[in-house]
């Protein structure tokens, strides 16, 4: 018992959101690499691998710090649910150093292949690590693809409130990371065109700064040569904000003050109902 009281002090919390991230870019860059630079795979094979790639993430660090994966969703957590300040940058530093590491991993494992398709490592294959507008060719601008990131972003927030609100109809069997799975699934597949779908600071911003450390120059910029990068930063957070008050003002103050009876254990169903 003292040991899991430890293991889920701050270090521990920390540990398990830079592994978490880490294994959710293995899985997203990685597949954008297949598809970009090795034209193996579409679309669709991008939206299912990072859909599946949140889902194993969220399994892999979420009984120790509840496996946000996300300062978007850490910061809209820390305004409406109670989550402490003052682990709100420690989580976002870890896991944009988990994204790092994986997306240097992915780097390093496609090296030839990236070589291959792109010897001077531009804006043809910047895509694998970091997002663009209209992903780097369709004519999206970077206001266009800010106002994408708040829309998707916020509902991204507003859903995992709900998925993950015991009041509501939670998902049960420990299968909320699943449906978060699906729901990322479902935003890349709708959201997808004008940025990307970055959705989160951490896995935008760690890949971008290693792909610029190995060999893109261009990689804090976009096509049409602007300052990109504070862009999938900021827009997430201020959706995220805003999806959580949608859920709050507009679903959470509506919902009974027991948590709904299939959330509970059966022990705990006849007392509440």
């Amino acid at each position: 018992m003292v040991r899991n009281l430890k293991a889920r002090g701050l270090a521990g919390e920390l540990a398990a959101e830079f592994v978490g991230t880490m294994i959710l870019i293995l899985f997203g860059c990685g597949v954008v690499a297949q598809v970009v630079a090795a034209g193996i795979g579409d679309h669709d094979s991008i939206a299912w691998a990072w859909g599946i790639g949140v889902t194993l993430g969220i399994y892999v660090a979420s009984r120790i710090s509840g496996a946000h994966l996300n300062p978007a969703i850490t910061v809209a957590l820390a305004v409406f649910k109670g989550f402490s300040w003052r682990k709100v940058a420690p989580y976002a530093l870890a896991q944009t150093a988990g994204a790092f590491l994986a997306a240097l991993l992915v780097r390093w494992n496609y090296t030839e292949v990236l070589n291959a398709a792109d010897p001077g490592l531009t804006i043809k294959t910047q895509g694998v690590f970091s997002t663009l507008p209209g992903n780097g060719t369709l004519p999206v601008g970077d206001w266009g693809a800010f106002r994408d990131q708040i829309i998707g972003t916020a509902i991204l927030a507003l859903v995992i409130f709900a998925i993950t609100d015991l009041r509501n109809t939670a998902p049960a069997a420990n299968l909320a990371p699943v449906v978060v799975g699906f729901l990322v699934v479902a935003i890349g597949m709708a959201w997808g065109t004008n940025a990307g779908y970055a959705i989160n600071p951490a896995r935008d911003f760690g890949p971008r700064l290693m792909s610029w450390l190995t060999g893109y120059d261009t990689a804090f910029t976009d096509q049409y040569g602007y300052p990109y990068w504070w862009i999938p930063i900021v827009a997430p957070v201020i959706g995220a904000v805003i999806g959580g008050a949608i859920y709050k003002f507009f679903i959470e103050r509506y919902l009974p003050a027991e948590p709904a009876p299939e959330a509970l254990p059966a022990k705990d169903i006849e007392r509440v109902s």
